[in-house]
């Protein structure tokens, strides 16, 4: 089908999945060079749980402790062709900016705005505009730029020493593996998905002689990298296994990014922001195109999740000489029947407007 066939606008008939990447890519610096200063209570971070590169920026910022300084508004987990939407709360409005679609914060920054309405947004809480959607440079901030406000303890997620690695393992991860499943979900021919499926799984046998001998992608304790990639690897099994036809293996069924996946969402900042129900409706309702009649699977059991790792055996620390960060903020929770082990999907899922 093409797109204008097909509902929600996601696969082009005959054509490699190419995402737009076309990002409002401002900056909220230190020195305030960029327009954007510094400044505790005056940006707001809006995500939705079931989106990975949302779910980036709220371990990001769980690990390094900036929820004193950083609001969060979280978005409910479907949206229509026009915006994520804030049905999460009571009155379906978010209770700082006042909007009930993440759409009205693209429109206060240009009124014309047509491109992608993105999580996660930064939002200037008193113009109540967008500041950036640009998801790779954002928590990077957080770790670099944010420093004056990290909590004690915090772990060093961008250690300067290993940056040039860093960078280009994380560019290879997101290329390969947190977009290659898109590419396989999306792809328009049977050829374009057989590409996509044989690059997904070259860099995931990769990824798993590369953990075999270290705990973490970078050494011995956690880093962006890792953060990047669990993402990826929480929505293997209920999402990506199935849905986007990335069938090769379940994630449970490879040993060493299962162990390594297992650690890391048992480790504070993973697990506890992780919403299985909200990341099987949002793919599975959303994407029309690819799941018209928009049936949420019960599974897969995710209580496994909870099982021993023993990652422990390799060594290191997540938190190296730090400390893991203390409960999860009050208002922030992910209800604990949507965790590892919970109930197969929230119990009413409202109908999804068509993408145009």
């Amino acid at each position: 089908m093409s797109t204008s066939e097909s509902g929600s606008g996601y696969v082009n008939d005959g054509q490699e999945y190419k995402r737009d990447q076309n990002y409002l890519t401002d900056r909220i610096t230190a020195d305030g060079s960029s327009g954007w200063p510094v400044e505790p209570d005056r940006y707001r971070l809006v995500v939705a749980r079931a989106c990975p590169w949302a779910n980036r920026a709220t371990i990001v910022r769980r690990l390094l402790g900036l929820e004193p300084v950083i609001s969060m508004g979280i978005c409910g987990p479907t949206h229509d062709e026009r915006s994520w939407t804030f049905d999460l709360d009571p009155d379906g409005r978010d209770p700082v900016l006042g909007y009930e679609r993440l759409q009205e914060a693209f429109l206060a920054r240009d009124p014309e705005y047509s491109r992608g309405i993105t999580v996660p947004a930064m939002v200037d809480v008193p113009t109540k505009a967008v500041v950036t959607n640009d998801f790779k440079q954002m928590t990077l901030d957080f770790s670099t730029e944010w420093t004056a406000y990290h909590r004690d303890g915090a772990p060093d997620l961008y250690p300067e020493p290993l940056r040039d690695e860093m960078d280009q393992l994380i560019d290879k991860v997101f290329t390969e593996v947190n977009n290659g499943v898109y590419r396989c979900g999306f792809a328009g021919s049977q050829r374009a998905y057989d590409r996509a499926y044989q690059r997904l799984w070259t860099a995931l046998d990769w990824l798993e002689d590369r953990l075999a001998d270290q705990r973490y992608l970078m050494g011995d304790t956690i880093t962006e990298a890792d953060v990047r990639l669990f993402t990826t690897l929480a929505r293997f099994d209920p999402v990506y296994h199935g849905h986007f036809k990335c069938n090769r293996q379940k994630l449970s069924e490879m040993p060493v990014l299962w162990a390594y996946a297992r650690d890391l969402f048992q480790t504070p900042g993973f697990g506890d922001t992780t919403d299985f129900p909200q990341i099987k409706e949002h793919y599975y309702v959303v994407h029309a195109d690819i799941n018209p009649t928009q049936v949420i699977p019960l599974g897969p059991d995710t209580s496994n999740w909870l099982t021993p790792h023993h990652r422990e055996e390799l060594g290191g620390s997540p938190f190296g000489d730090g400390t893991p960060p203390g409960p999860v903020a009050a208002g922030e929770e992910v209800d604990p029947a949507h965790g590892a082990g919970g109930i197969g999907h929230r119990r009413t899922v409202r109908p999804v407007a068509a993408r145009s």
